[in-house]
């Protein structure tokens, strides 16, 4: 299947070959049969890969902030890695889809053969959450309907604007979403002035109906905008001009009357003068996209509607809203057609983008049959080490997975077999990247394989405890990325499973990815501190920093929290210097600094090891970023040592040893990752006891119980 990428190093267009999504409840699976580049938003995103170092450093200023400040505590390797990573990760291209539906997803109001639109990318088969999929009424065509994102964004623009029937309204830009945007500010009975430096636009608005002004001959807009309102001053506002310029948002200021609106849908300076908006007290907002539901993984995602008599246009209603203006010929987008390429000349296509007088330029779709529709396809270069009886397939591949998981795991003596990801790009890309041999979509089809022996399970923490059983169970080992489950029933099946599958002697190795105690400043603490009889006192403190409340890992259902998402971690390291099991827990939490917040992300807990040794874990979202993330100190018989960010150990009291610094941070993954496969290969036991992996849990979750 052919999906469209772009290169965010280069700016190169990609047309890969990827396998098929699998269906899952709530996503429709459609067959594409044509869909829209966005002139604006999908030049910009070639501009930025294009253009070089500096270039993007003038596109993205915040960003370099936060690269500094990731030097200061990781050091200068590691984040340079990470950088080299995310600019290696190429970006989906498109949101304006139109196809017919192969799978429902268990929809009952779309049924198989529907021809729909979505926001779905440039690809011969995508997968699109069903709030985002609309029905198109027959008497609309493909290439009308695949406007509709497009349109959506327009209309959001002018309900945010609130025009009246006979208001003056100017549009400032005239791309696909200006053009769009004065035929519905028309057929709401405004009168409306459009404004652009593209003579072949202007003529498009005007036959649409709308007055113009021409920037290229040096029309004035302030003069023209007067006589166009009879002297009383623009009502309302539209930019959907993209620049960087701050003039555009002053002359919207300057046309607009006493208390006149403006919205902006575009890109533009927003260094605001505080005059132009003072004196006429001008109401100025920006639009998000398509509309209410945008970004927000509950409506998107997960499918959660928002009750109509709440928020009337979502953006699900707007696509529906633009497609029955089509199906009236209230909007007429046939003139907006520049060209047309089929997907296998995207590069071409993209190309056409250097000549700014295209307004829309379509990708057409060939038809597929059933067995052309794959879930596995073969990758090239595979990595096929002289020897080795260990099989990886890799579930998941998201940023930690693709960036520190799979280089770990190549460097081993493993074969690389297969990755499975959810939709099948970043399966492909990483695969590409790491050396793999197969990229797919189907977790099924890899339980099957008896070629693979061993699962690397790094998908979202929901599925883990899942993943982890039908793993044990069809006999591969298994290597999960913390934490191992959500639940404490989960816990308790998977203990009972192992212990069932020992006692038949067919228990695979298992492993978590507590990866900390394999460091070799970890080791080093170790073997400073083990002679040492006396309880010791254990501070570990995290500088965690602030993760978004939306964000997938801070869902108590899919990702957990913070608590069994990242601070068992710490549990699991003071556990293995302790060197004995824990006995007693407890948990304080900072009171929520915002309402709804987070209960896990600003957290105490304190462990009492049955050796008579104590634990305190500080894991904090609200600190700063410039101090470290990472500080480990352990008191013991008048001796101290502190670690700073896995790069910087001082010892205090240790004699002759002092000190211990690496110029690369090394949080133990590397060893983590060699020391389970050696342990499959030489049918050893797995590096951390799973009874010491199941105790760690089930502190864990407990703990979780007590917030």
């Amino acid at each position: 299947m052919k999906q469209v990428l772009q290169s965010l190093r280069s700016g190169q267009t990609l047309l890969t070959e990827i396998p098929c999504a699998m269906p899952a409840k709530g996503q429709i699976l459609i067959q594409s049969h044509c869909s829209l580049i966005s002139a604006g938003t999908e030049r910009m995103l070639l501009d930025f890969g294009k253009a070089g170092v500096l270039g993007k450093i003038k596109q993205q200023p915040e960003k370099v902030k936060e690269v500094l400040a990731k030097i200061k505590t990781d050091g200068f390797m590691t984040t340079l890695d990470a950088v080299k990573s995310k600019l290696d990760q190429p970006v989906a291209l498109g949101y304006c889809n139109v196809g017919h539906i192969i799978d429902t997803g268990g929809i009952d109001y779309f049924k198989v053969g529907d021809r729909v639109l979505s926001n779905g990318v440039h690809a011969e088969i995508v997968r699109a959450p069903k709030n985002l999929c609309v029905k198109i009424p027959d008497t609309v065509s493909d290439e009308a309907a695949v406007f509709t994102v497009i349109g959506a964004i327009a209309l959001q623009g002018i309900r945010l604007l609130k025009p009246t029937l006979g208001e003056c309204v100017v549009v400032q830009g005239l791309g696909l979403i200006g053009l769009i945007a004065v035929q519905l500010l028309i057929a709401n009975g405004c009168r409306v002035l459009g404004v652009d430096y593209d003579k072949e636009k202007l003529a498009l608005a005007k036959e649409f109906g709308a007055e113009v002004v021409d920037l290229s001959l040096g029309e004035s807009l302030v003069s023209s905008a007067s006589c166009f309102s009879r002297g009383r001053g623009i009502d309302a506002v539209l930019i959907t001009a993209s620049a960087k310029t701050n003039d555009i948002l002053h002359q919207a200021a300057s046309i607009s009357r006493k208390r006149g609106r403006i919205v902006l849908v575009g890109v533009v300076g927003l260094d605001i003068n505080r005059d132009d908006f003072y004196k006429k007290e001008l109401s100025f907002q920006v639009s998000c996209s398509y509309g209410p539901g945008r970004y927000d993984p509950s409506y998107e995602e997960q499918g959660c509607d928002y009750p109509i008599g709440f928020v009337r246009w979502t953006e699900r209603r707007n696509f529906e809203a633009v497609l029955d203006m089509m199906a009236s010929n209230k909007i007429n987008v046939e003139p907006l057609i520049s060209k047309s390429f089929p997907i296998e000349d995207a590069e071409i296509a993209y190309g056409a983008l250097e000549d700014k007088s295209n307004l829309g330029l379509l990708l057409t779709y060939p038809k597929l049959s059933k067995e052309m529709i794959s879930r596995t396809i073969q990758l090239p270069n595979a990595l096929i080490p002289a020897k080795s009886n260990v099989n990886i397939a890799f579930i998941g591949a998201g940023n930690y997975a693709s960036r520190v998981l799979m280089p770990v795991f190549k460097k081993t003596t493993a074969y690389l077999g297969t990755v499975i990801t959810n939709q099948g790009v970043n399966s492909v890309i990483h695969g590409k990247k790491q050396g793999f041999s197969k990229a797919g979509t189907d977790f099924a089809s890899v339980l099957k394989d008896e070629s693979i022996n061993t699962l690397v399970i790094a998908t979202r923490h929901h599925l883990h405890a899942k993943q982890v059983l039908l793993a044990m169970q069809t006999g591969k080992h298994v290597f999960v990325e913390k934490p191992l489950c959500l639940m404490l029933d989960e816990l308790v099946e998977i203990e009972n499973t192992y212990a069932e599958l020992q006692s038949t002697k067919k228990a695979s190795l298992l492993m978590v990815g507590f990866n900390r105690r394999f460091s070799p400043h970890i080791r080093k603490i170790k073997s400073l501190i083990q002679p040492l009889r006396s309880p010791k006192n254990f501070i570990m403190t995290v500088n965690a920093g602030f993760i978004p409340e939306e964000h997938w890992t801070q869902d108590p259902k899919i990702g957990g929290g913070r608590l069994l998402g990242e601070a068992c971690h710490f549990l699991d390291l003071l556990r293995y210097l302790a060197d004995e099991e824990i006995v007693g827990a407890e948990i304080n939490a900072l009171a929520g600094l915002l309402e709804n917040s987070s209960r896990d992300e600003n957290i105490t807990i304190t462990l009492k090891f049955a050796n008579g040794s104590c634990g305190t874990v500080h894991y904090f979202a609200n600190g700063h970023k410039s101090f470290p993330k990472e500080r480990l100190e352990v008191f013991v018989e008048g001796k101290v040592i502190q670690l700073d960010n896995f790069r910087k150990l001082k010892a205090f009291g240790f004699g002759e040893f002092r000190k211990m610094n690496l110029r690369r941070q090394d949080k133990g993954q590397a060893m983590c990752a060699k020391l389970f496969v050696e342990a499959i290969e030489k049918g050893g036991a797995s590096p951390i006891s799973p009874e010491e992996i199941f105790e760690v849990m089930r502190v864990c979750l407990k703990l979780k119980e007590k917030l």
